[in-house]
């Protein structure tokens, strides 16, 4: 599996391929900040708000070809210039349990790192695989949110809150 560091007209070719990502982890139930409905078309304008945020400087976009995706934000208050947040994991349902998951969270460490930052943090649905994963990769996890977030349908999902000095 092939994770690339997309940015410009790279990154503007392959929205289409990272929206049905997007898509689909919707439509699989994933709390990921959409709700249901959502179309094709609004993953497309999700993704090219992150290439605008891309070409800023702000955000970094990673992107397993092209069964998933996840993306570093760079761009945070002054007084936290070595801090970035992980953002946006997803896996197509049909990758799952490939291992893509894990090669696009060492990448996104390693690109962070390469932006000179040291520290990372992340949320995520509390009992859901993701939260499995970051375990096992070593993160470390600050707590719990009740009623943090939604699910697409509607329901609300707590949040688990993890970070990593990198």
């Amino acid at each position: 599996m092939v994770v690339r560091r997309l940015a410009g007209t790279e990154l503007r070719a392959q929205l289409d391929g990272l929206a049905a990502v997007l898509a689909d982890c919707v439509a699989g139930g994933a709390s990921v900040s959409y709700m249901d409905p959502f179309s094709h078309d609004q993953a497309r304008t999700a993704f090219e708000g992150f290439a605008a945020e891309v070409d800023q400087g702000r955000r970094l976009l990673l992107a397993a070809f092209v069964v998933g995706t996840v993306q570093v934000i760079l761009a945070l208050p002054p007084n936290q210039p070595h801090r970035g947040e992980i953002a946006k994991l997803l896996v197509h349902r049909s990758a799952r349990r490939q291992g893509v998951a894990e090669l696009l969270m060492e990448r996104a460490e390693a690109e962070a790192r390469a932006e000179g930052k040291t520290l990372l943090n992340l949320d995520t649905v509390t009992g859901d695989a993701a939260e499995r994963l970051y375990a096992r990769l070593g993160w470390q996890r600050v707590g719990v949110i009740p009623g943090y977030a939604l699910y697409p349908d509607g329901r609300v999902c707590d949040t688990t809150i993890f970070f990593k000095a990198i």
